[in-house]
């Protein structure tokens, strides 16, 4: 079962509990992001941008981060255009700085490197060791840095439970990595990190910070002003680093993605294992259960916040075998950005009554994806519940709770005769 996107990589809802009275501090952010969105030229955008910087890089280095996501709150729920621009200030903020180092400023931005996994066992996390770490550094050099750009890379592959949980976490450690790498001294290896719950198709990422002399370029794209070397550096990362990553992962399937800034990488890799996800619970389930996919039943249920006026967070899947109502298996499909006010237009529309999904149907939102990876898959009985369901966790556990065929919101399990070994995966 596919966890729930982090709530600061991906935060595009308010919080539950938020005081209805903004502090000083808040109050100045909201007031500045919709200021900014107001400006009629540049240089005005661009004075409203520094006042906003100074103020949020104020808080996040004394660990304000409840001023900061009560602004977001309040934004959200009055304006969408200053929220967005909020954030994006708030985002460039935590994984990027500036430096100055032997009398020169330098810029430093956070880069994670998205690891699509997936497999039957387990997916490696924690500490890589000093010499892998040393090899992917080199090769993050050679094709996506510019050349005179410098970098540290941290000795681990990170999932999202051990990433930075807030901003001003993030901007911490981004602080804390630029310092290491104008300095060209050695990164400490990480602190015992959270353990990460097993998934069959998941995240990892590599972190490292890029600096460079203000002004100078950080990336080799950069340097030539040519569009089609972003395709370069991708295809020469994936051929000289995947060999070494797929070391650190062993029995999985492995897709790099474009290293680029922390949350918009997070947020690409979170996107992009979505499909692998689907992929992986039928290959599990059909071989486990051993049936074949057209043997399963999916479920797809709509989910979101009881506060958002029906507005959908993210799809459901669950899994049943077919004439049996137990749920043994679900993954969450999260949405994002434009892709929850999209799904606004496809509320109404329902499944074919015919069980066979058509290929012909224009496939514009996530519900279709999500259909046409089913039918790609083989899994040709589907539901979907056409209510929105809220956001409901097990108690227990907290992981997800699915909806099965009478709408009801109930825990996944496999049955107890599965093989020895694959109840554990959630």
């Amino acid at each position: 079962i596919h966890r729930p996107s982090s709530d600061c990589l991906y935060m595009r809802r308010p919080s539950k509990n938020t005081s209805h009275k903004l502090s000083a501090d808040s109050q100045r952010l909201a007031t500045l992001a919709q200021a900014l969105i107001q400006a009629a030229s540049r240089l005005e955008e661009r004075n409203w941008e520094r006042q906003l910087d100074v103020l949020l890089r104020k808080l996040l280095k004394n660990d304000h981060q409840d001023s900061i996501d009560a602004a977001l709150d309040h934004l959200f729920k009055q304006e969408s255009d200053a929220y967005d621009a909020l954030m994006e200030c708030t985002e460039a903020a935590s994984e990027s700085c500036q430096l100055e180092h032997e009398g020169v400023l330098h810029d430093a931005l956070l880069v994670a490197m998205p690891i699509l996994a997936w497999t039957r066992f387990s997916i490696a996390s924690g500490p890589i060791p000093a010499e892998a770490t040393a090899t992917l550094s080199a090769h993050f050099h050679a094709h996506i840095l510019a050349p005179n750009a410098k970098m540290v890379m941290a000795s681990a592959l990170f999932s999202i439970d051990q990433l930075p949980r807030t901003h001003a976490e993030t901007y911490a450690f981004t602080q804390r990595m630029a310092q290491t790498a104008l300095k060209g001294i050695t990164l400490k290896p990480p602190t015992q990190a959270p353990e990460t719950a097993p998934f069959l198709a998941d995240t990892r990422y590599l972190l490292a910070v890029v600096t460079a002399v203000t002004g100078e370029p950080l990336f080799r794209w950069q340097v030539s002003a040519d569009l089609g070397e972003r395709d370069n550096a991708l295809t020469q990362w994936n051929t000289q680093a995947l060999p070494n990553i797929a070391r650190l992962l062993p029995g999985c399937g492995i897709e790099l993605l474009l290293p680029e800034a922390y949350f918009v990488a997070c947020r690409e890799g979170d996107k992009q294992i979505r499909p692998a996800s689907i992929r992986a619970a039928v290959h599990y389930l059909t071989h486990t259960l051993n049936v074949e996919a057209s043997e399963l039943q999916a479920i797809i249920g709509s989910f979101g916040e009881e506060s958002t006026d029906g507005r959908v967070d993210e799809y459901r899947i669950s899994f049943t075998r077919v004439n049996d109502p137990d749920v043994v298996y679900g993954t969450v499909w999260p949405l994002y950005g434009e892709e929850d006010d999209a799904e606004l237009q496809y509320r109404s529309v329902e499944v074919p009554s015919d069980p066979v999904i058509s290929v012909d149907v224009e496939r514009k939102s996530p519900i279709e994806e999500i259909l046409a990876l089913l039918e790609e898959c083989g899994v040709v009985n589907v539901k979907r519940h056409l209510e929105c369901f809220p956001m409901e966790f097990c108690d227990d556990c907290g992981t997800p709770l699915y909806p099965d065929m009478n709408a009801e919101l109930v825990h996944a399990e496999m049955p107890e005769d599965a093989p020895v070994g694959s109840t554990h995966l959630h």
